[in-house]
């Protein structure tokens, strides 16, 4: 993928140790404001709830504590989802409103045991996951991709109508 350089997130993350042993679901991380506006990438702060220590015996674990926790500071994680600057997304009025489920846009990534590799767009900018992994947009999976054409799919399956500045600023 000449398009793409890869790089690494910052640490690892096992998502799936946090659903099946701590018994999280996305919201219990990933969570919406009171405004309905959606928090984004959890803070250094929810992550130190459960971990001034480490809880088990991984490396990223170990790291996560001494180089986030105990300093307090944020983790420079890359968001695989970032869209573009002219482009707003209401995860309320889709999660709430609309009572999608995570991985109707997300896939399985909650289910993970690992990290993917970060896929930067070497023109735009933005990540492999904005794109998808296919140019031709048929028959796409959830999590395959979160370009304008996926959403207007979506909406057009659910007979939601929108008018460009819904989306767009």
């Amino acid at each position: 993928k000449a398009l793409y350089v890869s790089r690494p997130q910052p640490l690892q993350f096992n998502h799936q140790v946090h659903a099946d042993k701590a018994g999280l679901e996305c919201s219990g991380c990933h969570e919406l404001r009171a405004d309905g506006r959606f928090s984004g990438i959890p803070g250094i702060s929810n992550c130190a709830g459960c971990h001034t220590e480490a809880q088990g015996t991984t490396a990223a674990e170990k790291q996560l504590v001494k180089d986030y926790v105990t300093p307090n500071r944020e983790i420079p994680w890359l968001v695989y989802s970032r869209q573009p600057i002219n482009a707003r997304f209401s995860h309320v009025n889709h999660v709430k409103t609309g009572k999608l489920a995570c991985e109707t846009c997300h896939g399985a990534h909650g289910k993970t045991t690992a990290l993917r590799p970060y896929l930067q767009n070497r023109i735009s900018g933005y990540s492999h996951a904005v794109d998808g992994a296919y140019l031709i947009r048929t028959s796409l999976k959830p999590g395959d991709g979160m370009k304008m054409s996926d959403c207007e799919r979506c909406h057009q399956q659910r007979g939601v109508r929108t008018g460009c500045l819904s989306c767009h600023q």
